[in-house]
């Protein structure tokens, strides 16, 4: 039902232009850039769910980590573009994708998963995601911090015309915190470790792939700025993948 939804208000949000036509010429790119992100993640749900009926461990990882994304992008959706005619869709998603998470978690017995996803490389996968952890804590303080010096708005505010960046508030209130933890709890070898390092790594190759989308999109209407974000964050997303496939083919 996620994966049907999401696939829906993403071909909706890509080919509708009236899906945004209340945003400003900015923030409904991103938009659309998610959209084309989310698109990939409804397709990965979906083969992740696959995978789990024919009881590959390797696949409860690749699920949750796209469960994460989803939640994040449409918690984005559902507080932060205006109300159109797929509010009640965003909300579906959001809500349906919180109770499919929780409960997914719930049905687990952590300690025997944790046991089964154990590897013996554990360095790049956690390395990896405490240097992006902090690499985007860096990066956005250095747009907030000489803001509020200044006592002004960080320049993406007014490009999107929002009262506050959304994806300044969950990134550094929970997802980069919770990639640094990870990347700790893996290096101790804990159970929690084991279970959301990959699929942190799978969240990571997500949403960065929905960066370089929207960096690619804002490229091809002239802006150049974008050419730094598109190869850094293309980066991160390749080491992401690779260091995940690395990760996974260690779990017998």
């Amino acid at each position: 039902m996620i994966a049907a939804l999401v696939l829906a208000a993403s071909l909706t949000g890509i080919f509708n232009p009236l899906t945004y036509s209340q945003e400003t010429a900015n923030w409904a790119l991103q938009a659309v850039a998610q959209d084309l992100g989310n698109l990939a993640a409804a397709l990965m749900l979906l083969a992740s769910l696959y995978f789990l009926k024919k009881r590959s461990i390797r696949a409860f990882p690749i699920w949750l980590g796209t469960l994460l994304y989803i939640f994040y992008a449409y918690l984005i959706f559902a507080f932060f573009v205006h109300f159109n005619f797929l509010f009640l869709v965003y909300v579906a998603i959001l809500g349906l994708t919180f109770y499919a998470t929780v409960g997914g978690l719930l049905e687990q017995d952590l300690q025997t998963a944790g046991k089964t996803m154990a590897i013996k490389r554990i360095k790049p996968s956690a390395i990896l995601l405490i240097l992006i952890g902090l690499l985007f804590i860096l990066l956005w303080l250095s747009e907030i911090i000489p803001a509020l010096l200044s006592g002004t708005a960080p320049q993406s505010l007014a490009a999107a015309r929002i009262w506050v960046n959304p994806i300044h508030v969950i990134d550094l209130a929970f997802l980069l915190p919770g990639m640094i933890m990870a990347g700790k709890l893996l290096m101790r070898k804990q159970t929690l470790g084991y279970l959301f390092a990959p699929a942190l790594l799978a969240f990571s190759v997500l949403m960065g792939s929905s960066i370089v989308a929207n960096a690619a999109m804002e490229m091809s209407t002239g802006n150049r700025n974008t050419m730094v974000p598109f190869v850094l964050v293309g980066t991160i997303v390749i080491s992401s993948l690779a260091v995940l496939v690395f990760h996974l083919r260690q779990i017998k």
